[in-house]
């Protein structure tokens, strides 16, 4: 048995977000669990599809000791501010520092968070923490499949071990891969030989999708290639809204002899290059376009038709509170048509005051400034109150328990709109639900988010459009202002090659 240090400090950062993710974002957590310290953070996992969740359960299946630090995690935004990063970063290390000697650490992290003071958090925090443990402890982290993994991540880690799936359904299987992993290595395993290779384009969000295409072969190329002397490999997608000299996709591949490590990355590489067009993941319709189409599909239609507001995706670091397909929605006339989740914690609270039936004059949404975004300003009618605490049921979400307060549901014309005091992406039929909205009865479900949706609300679609109504998640890359990526890199498949200095040139 061994007695091992486990936490999480996790954040995605899109540099090009208006909003910072303070220490009070940690506290509130999002759509995952808030700040939790010490031996409340068992309970806090239980249940949920998260890396340290299955962590926790399987290294306790394999017999170890596990020791509680610190869970923190805030959704996409723009750069932690220092003193939200200092302050959790200070708090992990002091646990790991005052509850050992341990004989292994093993943490959930992102692997794109970026602070005001720090282009690469996990590995500022990854090297804080060799300082502490010594250079030969036992240190594995999971990484998000978004991750913009850098040198300095793979130099103070013994293993780094990233998810596969988008949308993440595999969340807590990512934990319970590194926990095995980990025990390997502490019942003598020699897998300890390290490989590393960063790729020469960025991946749109839209295009890393899994359920097909290559990001469904690079899984199962994966596994074909994960046996004998190579025992762990990760494709990290990257994160490409972040304005970083290592963002972009990578292969991590860890075993006990170099060249077959080596070779089974060239592998994949070759793959992943090779079908560098497949990556896009098409072209984003605008929102006219989009509710025009949608209107024509689902005639005669019995399944709903989703539009994905990909722009504002909160997973993306989205606001989750622009009105670009909305008012694309009340346009066109669109009936018996919800649209979810938007991020405006006055308009829920004065909805709950004035009570169900209620006609409320408000300013919905567009409150943090996005480019070519403006708030609703109209009447509403209170269709449904909640108190926002219910169980996730889709397969990204998995038993989290959300706490959303204040929640409601407002009608306009044909639109019913669920508005939330927090901000999360709509990747969840339950979040629906809780309002008296069934999601399968609607005729056009509107979605704030990219790509997660897809898993819980894909089986019930007649059809999928993507559309770019304004948004702080910009879907195309080539679109962002970058000044610090790596001369060379590809701004997204088959794209302009980055210049340095913010010009681009060609590629």
């Amino acid at each position: 048995m061994a007695r091992i240090a486990v936490g999480g400090f996790r954040h995605g950062t899109n540099s090009f977000a208006p909003t910072l993710a303070t220490y009070e974002e940690f506290e509130r957590g999002s759509g995952w669990p808030p700040l939790t310290r010490g031996e409340t953070l068992f309970a806090a996992m239980a249940g949920c599809n998260l890396a340290l969740s299955g962590l926790i359960d399987e290294a306790r299946t394999l017999g170890h000791y596990l020791v509680p630090t610190l869970w923190a995690a805030a959704g996409a935004s723009g750069p932690v501010t220092r003193d939200a990063y200092e302050r959790i970063a200070g708090m992990l290390l002091e646990d790991i520092a005052e509850q050992g000697p341990f004989d292994a650490v093993c943490l959930d992290l992102h692997g794109a968070m970026a602070a005001e003071h720090l282009e690469d958090g996990e590995g500022e925090l990854l090297r804080r923490l060799r300082a502490i443990a010594g250079p030969d402890l036992p240190v594995v982290a999971t990484l998000d499949r978004h991750a913009n993994v850098t040198p300095a991540m793979v130099r103070h880690a013994s293993a780094l071990v990233a998810g596969r799936t988008f949308p993440q359904i595999d969340r807590a299987e990512t934990g319970r891969r590194a926990a095995r992993h980990l025990d390997a290595l502490l019942r003598g395993s020699r897998a300890m030989r390290a490989g590393f290779r960063r790729l020469p384009f960025l991946i749109p969000l839209i295009g890393s999708c899994t359920l097909a295409g290559p990001g469904a072969a690079i899984i199962g190329l994966l596994r074909s290639l994960e046996t004998g002397p190579v025992a762990s490999l990760s494709f990290a997608a990257g994160f490409p809204a972040a304005d970083v000299a290592d963002c972009g996709p990578s292969l991590l591949g860890y075993g006990a002899d170099q060249a077959a490590v080596d070779a089974a990355l060239e592998r994949l590489a070759g793959e992943i290059v090779g079908r560098e067009a497949e990556w896009a993941g098409g072209r984003p319709l605008d929102p006219d376009a989009a509710v025009t189409a949608a209107l024509k599909l689902a005639q005669g239609a019995a399944r709903p038709v989703l539009l994905a507001d990909v722009q504002d995706d909160p997973g993306a670091g989205g606001t989750g509170d622009t009105m670009g397909l909305l008012k694309a929605l009340l346009r066109h006339g669109a009936e018996d048509a919800a649209l979810g989740l938007v991020y405006d914690p006055h308009v829920a609270t004065v909805a709950h005051r004035c009570g169900e039936g209620a006609d409320i004059a408000v300013c919905l949404g567009g409150k943090h400034g996005v480019a070519g975004d403006s708030s609703l300003d109209a009447t509403f009618t209170v269709e449904a109150l909640a108190d926002g605490r219910f169980a996730c049921t889709g397969p990204v979400y998995g038993g989290a328990r959300m706490e959303l307060a204040p929640i409601a549901c407002l009608r306009i014309g044909g639109v019913r709109v669920v508005v939330a005091g927090k901000r999360v992406q709509a990747a969840d039929q339950a979040m629906f639900r809780h309002v008296g909205i069934e999601p399968a009865r609607e005729t056009i479900l509107a979605l704030k988010s990219a790509v997660q949706f897809r898993a819980d609300f894909g089986p019930i679609a007649a059809a999928v459009l993507l559309t770019a109504a304004p948004g702080a998640a910009v879907a195309d890359p080539a679109k962002l202002p970058f000044t610090r990526l790596r001369p060379g890199m590809r701004l997204g498949p088959m794209g302009p090659a980055f210049g340095g200095g913010g010009m681009v040139g060609g590629g």
